[in-house]
């Protein structure tokens, strides 16, 4: 898989909305602010566009749906995971 930096970029600009897309998808009050929902989405970025790489449809860099839909699964994986990570019992 090669990519080229507008490949990357276009993960970076997908996870800042998606960050901000998954706090509003995940139910409850999350205790984070926006820098860390940036981040979140950024993460969830690069994850949900290597999982839908692996896909038989493919990804495509640039800014395709599939490409976005990935990128909000992903970062709602990892804000789950965080806020079960640092639930307080």
């Amino acid at each position: 898989m090669d990519l080229g930096f507008w490949d990357v970029v276009s993960w970076i600009v997908f996870g800042l909305v998606a960050g901000a897309i998954a706090r509003l998808l995940v139910p409850g009050r999350q205790s984070i602010g926006w820098i860390m929902t940036i981040l979140l989405g950024i993460a969830g970025s690069f994850v949900g566009g290597f999982l839908f790489s692996l896909l038989p449809f493919g990804s495509e860099p640039g800014f395709h749906a599939t490409n976005l839909i990935g990128s909000v699964i992903g970062a709602v994986v990892l804000l789950l995971i965080y806020l079960f990570a640092t639930k307080k019992s």
